[in-house]
């Protein structure tokens, strides 16, 4: 199976740069370094052959963030170590430059395609002493080769759902010698150990789920910004996703019947969405603006659209009240869903519509806390939000306090099983 996946893969090479450069053109591509994942002549090697090399793969914006605290720790650990970040997405090279190019030691690079003189060009060019790949990301080509150089190989926080599983059911041999490269498995949760288990992946632990280690950084608004939106009620719907602006802009017409002067602020998960977001507030009659950096609020602004890549933390620091997208629409029922994590430790009330099933098992703690709720369509998230303001609800802070326990260990325990592998 092996020497199929590799015949493909190389066969098809020429129309995956094909759609590259169609990405290109469609600004879904850095226009510079687009270049990193299709030739090894630009993989532009930046290693320090003293130092050892930790080399953490993630997929986007989402499992970069999960492993911020982690490369935080390990810096803390140890002064002799370099780490190499790649991922695959635009946005979250964005988000790299935002949150660690402080690091003089953490450097980003996207991610290669999964071809086999690539990943053996990758591997012998910059020479890891460990590999971390995140959540999902399984790309064979590499990891045989990492398994044949004898490269220790971690799958952190490995997420396969029920849907992931019964797909590499269907491959169920090939699958058991994929995931058997991997030196250990941290589970993200009780559903990915238990199917992992099935694919009888033999070093496998389930410390938790390393998303809870977020370390809630309190970035505010700038304080004109602020200002402004005091003379609000405001609440914010993140990380939305098509379709669920329809829902939010109906939510604040209901709102508005009650409170003339609500405001709302959607951070969208495609920051590319902005203006068609723009052009649906207009039609729902609603004042909207579309926030860059640096801008400053328009006072008459209904619906405030915010256009930044990881900014997130000031809405949430700010907000009381907070929907958390990719939930309402049905067709994302086996993949809906948004980390949750970041706005309860900033100690927000949440919102979910019922299509959650990559966070359930989060979702499921938190409303057991009273921190998060579902809601099933616009009256009652309309209805939610309109309790929330007349009764001022607030967050527990010691649940907070519970939250920020629970995730410490995990990341304490993840840090130091790392360390055993390049100590």
């Amino acid at each position: 199976m092996l020497i199929v996946y590799r015949y493909l893969t190389t066969l098809l090479f020429p129309i995956f740069l094909i759609l590259i450069f169609f990405r290109l053109v469609f600004k879904k591509e850095d226009s510079l370094r687009y270049k990193e994942k299709i030739f090894s002549s630009s993989f532009n090697i930046d290693r320090d052959p003293s130092k050892k090399l930790i080399w953490f793969h993630v997929a986007s914006i989402g499992e970069l963030l999960s492993i911020l605290p982690l490369i935080d720790e390990v810096n803390k650990s140890s002064k002799n170590i370099n780490i190499l970040i790649t991922s695959v997405t635009l946005s979250s090279s964005k988000l790299f430059e935002e949150k660690l190019n402080q690091y003089t030691n953490v450097i980003h690079r996207f991610f290669p395609l999964d071809t086999e003189h690539l990943s053996r060009h990758f591997l012998n060019s910059w020479k890891p002493d460990l590999v971390c790949f995140v959540d999902s990301e399984i790309w064979p080509n590499y990891l045989f080769k990492i398994k044949e150089k004898k490269i220790p190989l971690i799958l952190i926080n490995a997420r396969i759902t029920k849907k992931t599983f019964n797909r590499w059911k269907i491959f169920s041999s090939f699958a058991k010698k994929i995931f058997n490269n991997f030196d250990l498995c941290l589970a993200s949760s009780e559903e990915s150990k238990n199917n992992l288990e099935k694919l009888q992946v033999k070093n496998l632990n389930y410390i938790g789920n390393l998303k809870f280690s977020f370390k809630n950084k309190l970035e505010n608004l700038s304080k004109d910004n602020k200002k402004i939106l005091d003379s609000f009620k405001v609440w914010c719907a993140a990380s939305t996703h098509a379709g669920e602006e329809v829902v939010v802009l109906k939510a604040h017409k209901e709102i508005k019947k009650e409170y003339n002067n609500i405001l709302t602020i959607i951070v969208p998960r495609h920051i590319n969405r902005v203006s068609y977001i723009k052009n649906l507030s207009n039609k729902y009659n609603l004042n909207a603006q579309i926030l860059n950096d640096n801008d400053t609020v328009d006072a008459n602004t209904e619906i405030l659209i915010i256009n930044s890549f990881g900014v997130l933390s000031k809405y949430f620091n700010y907000c009381e009240n907070i929907f958390i997208g990719k939930s309402f629409n049905k067709k994302l029922k086996l993949t809906g869903g948004q980390n949750p994590i970041e706005a309860a430790k900033a100690g927000c009330r949440i919102f979910h519509g019922p299509y959650i099933y990559n966070f359930k098992e989060i979702y499921t703690l938190l409303n057991s806390y009273g921190i998060s709720e579902q809601v099933n369509n616009v009256d009652e998230l309309s209805h939610k939000l309109l309790i929330s303001f007349k009764n001022q609800v607030n967050i527990d802070k010691e649940l907070i306090g519970t939250l920020d326990a629970y995730g410490e260990k995990i990341l304490k325990q993840t840090t130091e099983v790392l360390k055993k592998f390049v100590e």
